[in-house]
């Protein structure tokens, strides 16, 4: 099994340390890592830090590192915009797209939105998106964390701007012709890719991508959930593109 990965704001940059807060927590309580064993520090941003346990307490651990790393960021950048979805399936989509690789989510305020984010509903429901995305990305080991953007969700019109400076831009939608498995990809920049709510995309939301440069796509003869169709897609993009 790989050395557990845990997240810490900024590498040290000695070679002893001390891992405390809920990381450290987590270590040693949790996880119960005892003297010899070893574990990975990431700062979220591609650099790592290979450590080794030399001394357990209440909460903390004493490290001293023995190698670093740096990974560079995946290209091209993947976005999901995923709309935004009632119930917990949203997070499970969030769960599930980080461990396969996106690199940042955007919380789409469409307009078959069942759950709406206002105020301080928003900003929470936007806080248990960035918290179940960090926790999947220590689970994948992943150096890179994803970016959870929106404030704290986005429009269609923002949304639609932001397909007109992607590299590629596309939309799962049923009744596509064309399949993702098949379209021409660009090589660097930035792909978007949107995902519907549960009520899927209205008409005016698609002529606006449509008119902001996206194409829609489909994946195969099923008609996927909103907490399923990110991540497959992302499946089909990652081997495309050889990030797996």
């Amino acid at each position: 099994m790989s050395a557990p990965l845990f997240l810490v704001e900024a590498l040290p940059t000695g070679d002893t340390l001390t891992l405390d807060g809920p990381e450290g927590h987590h270590a040693a309580t949790v996880q119960r890592l005892r003297v010899g064993e070893e574990l990975v520090l990431a700062d979220g941003r591609g650099g790592t830090a290979a450590a080794v346990v030399t001394a357990v307490g209440r909460g903390t651990l004493d490290l001293r590192v023995t190698s670093r790393g740096y990974a560079d960021a995946p290209v091209p950048r993947l976005v999901v915009v995923q709309g935004i979805a009632k119930g917990d399936r949203g997070e499970l989509a969030v769960q599930a797209m980080t461990e396969v690789g996106v690199d940042e989510i955007v919380p789409w305020a469409a307009s078959r939105s069942v759950a709406q984010w206002r105020g301080e509903r928003g900003d929470r429901a936007r806080q248990k998106w960035v918290a179940t995305a960090r926790e999947a990305a220590k689970q994948a080991r992943r150096p890179w964390l994803p970016v959870v953007a929106g404030a704290p969700d986005e429009s269609t019109a923002s949304v639609a701007r932001r397909i007109a400076g992607a590299a590629g831009a596309f939309v799962l939608h049923e009744g596509a012709r064309d399949r993702l498995t098949t379209v021409d990809l660009p090589a660097a920049g930035e792909i978007v890719l949107v995902v519907g709510p549960e009520g899927g995309i209205a008409d005016h939301e698609l002529a606006a991508f449509a008119d902001a440069g996206a194409r829609t796509v489909r994946l195969g003869p099923s008609v996927l959930r909103t907490s399923t169709a990110g991540v497959a897609a992302l499946t089909v993009l990652a081997t495309r593109l050889s990030h797996w």
